[in-house]
């Protein structure tokens, strides 16, 4: 019998034509069934779940989804069954692939003085949505802030993703992750990589932390793990999580080149080279060069302005005067010109893949 304390009852009028249905098309297992000489009540196991079918019960019949490896060898490749007694059964793939979608480009500017109001989402945490559109659910870009300091009620976790990307924007906070060692601050300026399904939690936050996280696709699964407990015992920090490593680079410990933009230098985050190219993320600032106009083949170029001011132009449109706070995405092969810039702007920049073309304007 199914180790199980729980039991989900299920309404019916005819037993023995839900019978055959349970134990033959479903393959579940008959555990009870009673009384002897009329039966009304018999439970069934399987798929992690007891049903009691009961004659006596009041309700409508459920739905019930059923998580299998193969669907289309189950129950000759029927999505949907309805047993005698009603009850919908979905017939799902137990650990579905992720499915990237194609992104749906277009010119976003999304500015924090016309953001509607914070909405409270997962342990109490402040997001705002920086893409509204997400590109066609190919990304997700939140700005999220806890404004009161101190521990997070999170629990260990990981998300089905195929890039995630977290940059400390304001104040500091404690996390810890899977075979990465003692728990660390990640603190203003500096940012982490959470590789598909690497388990972690965030432990303790600074008043008024805020962080830029970036999410690849833009729906994607957060699962609770409740038998991992962190600090693991291992260190692996070169542990490979589906082709990508862990990242925390430390902006103290990085070192400035040239951007890919004439008239702005630019600090690596190693993220590129630790994703196998899935995605590259740098910081850049203006040098006192002359800024070149220019345009990408990139799939996905995500900046967020952290400091200072600027103007963003592009090829048929007005200009954009940008603060911080503010985000914008360039579409592939649209030109455009950033000018105007303060000594002290600072951009954050998200790109998928991390290695692309960037060409200049003649």
């Amino acid at each position: 019998m199914l180790d199980s304390d729980a039991q989900c009852v299920i309404p019916t009028e005819d037993l023995q034509a839900d019978i055959p249905f349970f134990t033959k098309t479903l393959k579940m297992r008959m555990d009870t069934i009673y009384p002897a000489d009329d039966p009304k009540v018999a439970v069934f196991s399987g798929f992690g779940i007891s049903i009691c079918i009961d004659k006596d019960a009041q309700g409508s019949p459920a739905n019930i989804n059923l998580l299998v490896d193969a669907p289309e060898k189950f129950a000759g490749g029927k999505t949907e069954l309805t047993a005698p007694n009603g009850t919908q059964f979905k017939i799902l793939q137990k650990n579905p692939p992720l499915i990237l979608p194609k992104t749906q480009h277009e010119f976003v500017v999304r500015r924090l003085v016309d953001q509607a109001p914070w909405i409270i989402g997962r342990a109490g945490m402040h997001y705002r949505d920086l893409i509204p559109n997400r590109l066609g659910g190919s990304i997700i870009a939140s700005h999220i802030r806890i404004p009161d300091g101190g521990p997070v009620p999170d629990t260990v976790h990981y998300h089905t993703v195929g890039f995630q990307l977290i940059f400390c924007y304001r104040g500091w906070v404690d996390l810890v992750y899977e075979d990465q060692g003692e728990p660390f601050r990640l603190f203003a300026g500096n940012c982490v990589i959470q590789p598909p399904e690497i388990r972690h939690k965030v432990l303790y936050a600074s008043d008024n932390i805020e962080v830029i996280e970036i999410g690849v696709p833009a729906e994607h699964v957060t699962t609770i793990d409740h038998h991992m407990e962190l600090p693991t015992k291992n260190l692996n920090p070169e542990r490979e999580f589906q082709g990508q490593k862990f990242v925390h680079n430390k902006a103290v410990e990085s070192s400035w080149s040239d951007f890919r933009i004439p008239g702005f230098s630019c600090r690596d985050t190693t993220i590129a080279e630790n994703t196998k190219n899935v995605a590259g993320v740098q910081v850049i600032k203006p040098n006192g060069n002359t800024i070149k106009s220019s345009k990408h083949d990139c799939d996905i170029l995500f900046n967020f302005v952290m400091e200072g001011k600027m103007t963003l132009t592009a090829s048929g449109q007005s200009p954009n005067e940008l603060n911080p706070g503010d985000a914008f995405v360039i579409p592939p092969h649209l030109l455009t010109e950033y000018s105007n810039v303060s000594e002290d702007l600072e951009l954050l920049e998200v790109s998928l893949p991390g290695k692309f073309k960037t060409y200049y304007e003649t």
